[in-house]
Parts: C-alpha cells; structure tokens; sequence
C-alpha cells in the first residue's frame, strides 16, 4: 500500500492503464485490488485461452529511485506466488493454468505512459 496519497493515485493511474491495455488485447479484468492480510493482487485477468494472469503494476513518475521492476524482489515474487494461489483457492479454481505477471509503468511529465510489461516471471 502506498505511504502517501499521491503515491496511492499514482498507483491507481498506474493500475487502470494496464487494466485498458490487457482488454485492449481482448483480456478480461476478473479482480482489481483482492486483499487478504498477507498482501494485495492488483489485478487478476483471464486471456482468451482462459489462463489467469496475477498481475503486479508498479508505477513511478521517475526512476530517481530507479525502475519500477527493481522493486519486485525474490521475496515479492514469492509473496505474489502466494497470493495468487490463495486467490485460486478462495475463487475455487485451483488446478487453473495461471501465470504472474508484471508490468512497471512510469508517467512522463508529459503525462505519456511507458510501459515495460513481463510475462511469467514465476
């Protein structure tokens, strides 16, 4: 969870731009945001061969504190691992072909999106 409001904004701005972008792709947004105690899944998708994607978006206005994606450690990946299992499981669809996603999004000041999206990263 962001620290401050504009972080959690920027977040949100983050989050809907690659929400768009995967329905743009004929992707179907099943879950935004799920929170259990052990942490947050930010968006949770079906592709049209019917995989679920878990999907980590971290957003950033610059990379003064360096790229978005060097923020996804092995210990966040394993916890997004986890999460998303206790999705499948609380959505009972364990056994589902599933696959973890990340997309680090930085917002120019021109207002631009970029986008460095990664497929399987477990």
């Amino acid at each position: 969870m962001a620290k401050n409001p504009n972080a959690a904004k920027l977040g949100e701005v983050g989050e809907e731009f690659v929400a768009r972008s995967l329905t743009t792709k004929g992707m179907r947004v099943l879950d935004r945001n799920w929170r259990i105690k052990e942490g947050e899944i930010d968006l949770v998708v079906v592709d049209r061969e019917g995989t679920i994607i878990f999907v980590e978006v971290k957003t950033r206005s610059s990379i003064s504190h360096g790229d978005p994606l060097e923020s996804i450690n092995n210990e966040k990946a394993f916890r997004i691992q986890r999460l998303a299992l206790a999705w499948l499981a609380t959505h009972q669809r364990l056994g589902s072909r599933y696959r973890i996603d990340v997309a680090g999004i930085l917002v120019a000041r021109s207002g631009e999106f970029l986008m460095d999206y990664r497929e399987g990263i477990l």
